[in-house]
């Protein structure tokens, strides 16, 4: 989230904050994901467009909140795509975000049963609704990913 809101000259520490807390509720209550975060972060006393752009990640999904606003829109479509970027790299020989390039990444999107799970649909949407076409979305996903190989563990 940070990388993107460099590149669309947004607040790197409120779309970062953002990114982190998406799926705080997914473990404990996966049933109700999305809809206990809300009631989280509006007893924290969160703001609303904050709480927005949280909702907004489960949009179809568990939620029926519309992304909207940019940062709504690049957390629509990073949150599935960071699932399949981050397998492809687990099955590396290097097991590295590193060393990863787009045609494998794409190369793993035509593979419907690689990374079965991952919503093609959501990112694809997700990308269309940011006027960004799908290769530079996984590309700049990418990059973002590299900043944070390390603690990710996928630093080879």
């Amino acid at each position: 989230m940070r990388h993107f809101a460099g590149l669309l000259g947004e607040d790197e520490e409120k779309w970062g904050i953002i990114g982190l807390c998406h799926d705080l509720d997914y473990e404990k209550y996966p049933e109700q994901h999305c809809q206990m975060t809300k009631v989280m972060l509006e007893e924290a006393g969160w703001p609303e467009d904050w709480i927005r752009a949280v909702m907004a990640h489960g949009w179809k999904l568990c939620t029926d909140v519309e992304p909207q606003l940019p940062m709504e829109k690049v957390i629509y479509a990073t949150d599935e795509l960071t699932g399949l970027i981050m397998a492809a790299a687990l099955m590396r020989p290097s097991r590295s975000l590193l060393d990863l390039e787009l045609k494998s990444v794409k190369k793993k999107w035509k593979d419907k049963a690689f990374a079965a799970g991952v919503k093609r649909e959501v990112i694809q949407e997700g990308a269309d609704m940011l006027g960004m076409p799908l290769d530079e979305m996984i590309s700049q996903t990418i990059l973002a990913l590299r900043k944070v190989a390390e603690p990710l563990g996928l630093a080879g």
